[in-house]
């Protein structure tokens, strides 16, 4: 198959492929009339690249897996090197997750601490001679 029938087969575009071939991850076959041809196991090496690339990996992180895909395996996660680049996506992740959890903590802290201002605000307003609560948007008295 041509450039265009993959890229469409593959749902990304021309460019794409084209890009993959320079990083060496797709393989650049020429016809004798000098057109790029293509294979059904070219396209799988753009499925597991398309899908590793939807869960967060890094273009150079789906080498191993073509690379695996390449070598023969039936599945691009089935050789050592891929093995271990899930290990890598998952500790960053693990990571990821954990700072986003102190942000979270942070975050519910300031809420909490700005309610309990406003809530005590309020409280002194509805005490006569008390101050009069003010928009934080500048607006004026509520």
């Amino acid at each position: 198959m041509r450039i265009g029938e993959l890229a469409a087969r593959a749902g990304t575009t021309t460019r794409t492929l084209r890009y993959y071939e320079s990083r060496g991850l797709l393989p650049a076959r020429r016809s004798g009339n000098g057109y790029r041809t293509y294979d059904e196991s070219d396209l799988r090496l753009l499925r597991q690249i398309r899908t590793l690339q939807d869960c967060g990996f890094g273009l150079e992180e789906t080498r191993p897996f073509v690379e695996c895909l390449r070598a023969g395996h039936p599945e691009g996660d089935s050789c050592p090197a891929s093995l271990q680049v899930y290990r890598r996506k998952l500790d960053e992740l693990d990571t990821l997750i954990a700072e986003l959890g102190a942000v979270r903590e942070t975050v519910g802290r300031q809420l909490a601490r700005a309610e309990a201002a406003r809530a005590a605000l309020a409280a002194e307003a509805a005490v006569p001679g008390g101050p009069e609560p003010e928009c934080e948007l500048g607006g004026g008295p509520r």
